[in-house]
């Protein structure tokens, strides 16, 4: 049948697009009747019969015989002697059913049948991938390395979706070589015209948060609650868990004998230090658990202005800081409380803010930037540590220690 071959042309590209052939089918009559209309002017009287199990598709264009030169609407009607051509006994007033031949509709018309099926079928496709990957936003997912661009690494899945995993997404120790598997959370998906972006992130924390679903089973059965995760991706992160069976310790449980459960994830994360603490709703007790490392000898907390002022040994207060400040910043976010540090048993402190006559405002927030606000959590640094973690110039924080010394020797 010429029908059959045309629609077999039509549809020879389907299954590289993983379409089935019902939905092919539904596509197709569209595509057709839109033919029609433009043809015809109407497909209000034409049938088409579609059968799936064959590939097959007929059309049946129905008319009303009328006596000759009578016609007012040939798609409509049809003349009694071209009825009788059809059939040799049809009458005035009967309807007449008449099979549409593809090849009739002409070869520019079966041309643009074809454009507009592959255009259908691309909506489709996309349509199908917007919903798919919309709803695994926040999901892990993995896929291969398929370009390296200096922007961004494209990849594949197994079904040849595209995935964008922007430069800003990775984490800056990450090294991808084409071919390998790449695991990160499907971040966001966006439309470019009718075309989804698929977006992958491996900094976000919820990355963080789903990779203990997948390696730590307690978290996966639910016995054990990933409260909240911060993290400075490639650097360090701090993850609060929570157990509501008081038989399961919830940071044993997610680190494991020698740290051999967390092991797994620090690697996929670029060796990232993960803190593992235990939530509790005593704020004071969050606040000492977030600081971990340091050993915090007492704090005064003002939860009017979310802010909180710990006091330590002067030996815990670079550990209460940390590498580049990473500790008290990772910790006020944990807590949601901004952390001011105080060496144990100096009574008077003072604010960076008030040597701003004599020290610019982009270096006090060069100093903010780590985490040392105060002329004392200053003074306890080291010049090579100050010099280091601020990018500031030798001479420059030489200076504001000289100038902060002065303070306390007047």
């Amino acid at each position: 049948m010429e029908n059959l071959a045309l629609i077999e042309s039509f549809s020879e590209f389907k299954d590289d697009k993983l379409i089935d052939r019902v939905t092919l089918m539904a596509i197709l009559e569209d595509v057709f009747r839109n033919a029609l209309k433009k043809k015809f002017g109407s497909d209000d009287n034409f049938d088409i019969i579609i059968n799936p199990d064959k590939g097959d598709l007929e059309i049946w264009r129905n008319r009303i015989v009328v006596a000759d030169g009578e016609v007012e609407d040939p798609n409509q009607e049809i003349e009694l002697t071209d009825a009788r051509k059809i059939e040799p006994d049809f009458e005035v007033g009967e309807d007449v059913s008449e099979e549409v031949k593809l090849i009739d509709l002409g070869r520019r018309a079966i041309l643009a049948l074809r454009q507009n099926l592959i255009s259908k079928i691309h909506e489709h496709d996309n349509t199908t991938i917007y919903k798919q990957f919309k709803d695994l936003v926040g999901d892990i997912y993995t896929a291969e390395v398929h370009h390296i661009r200096h922007r961004a690494v494209i990849l594949l899945d197994d079904e040849g979706n595209e995935i964008v995993l922007p430069k800003e997404n990775q984490i800056p120790s990450d090294f991808f070589r084409k071919g390998e598997n790449v695991r990160g959370i499907i971040d966001r998906v966006d439309l470019k015209g009718n075309k989804p972006m698929i977006v992958m992130s491996r900094t976000a924390p919820e990355f963080l948060e789903k990779l203990f679903e997948q390696e730590i089973p307690e978290v996966f059965d639910g016995l054990i609650t990933v409260k909240k995760v911060v993290r400075i991706p490639g650097e360090k992160a701090k993850v609060a868990v929570d157990s509501y069976d008081d038989r399961i310790d919830p940071v044993g449980a997610c680190v494991g004998m020698k740290g051999s459960r967390i092991h797994g994830i620090v690697r996929e994360l670029g060796n990232e230090n993960i803190d593992v603490i235990n939530y509790t709703t005593n704020l004071q007790l969050y606040i000492t658990r977030a600081l971990s490392p340091a050993r915090v000898s007492s704090l005064k907390i003002d939860e009017e202005a979310k802010r909180v002022e710990v006091f330590l040994k002067p030996e815990e207060v670079s550990k209460a800081i940390g590498k580049g400040g990473f500790n008290i910043r990772l910790a006020g976010q944990l807590t949601g409380y901004e952390i001011d540090v105080y060496r144990e048993g100096v009574e008077e402190d003072v604010e960076l803010t008030e040597f701003s006559d004599e020290i610019e405002a982009w270096v006090i927030e060069e100093f903010k930037k780590i985490g040392l606000d105060t002329a004392k959590s200053v003074l306890d640094q080291e010049l090579d540590f100050l010099v280091k973690q601020t990018d500031l110039e030798e001479e420059t924080v030489g200076e504001v220690i000289r100038i902060l010394k002065e303070e306390f020797e007047d």
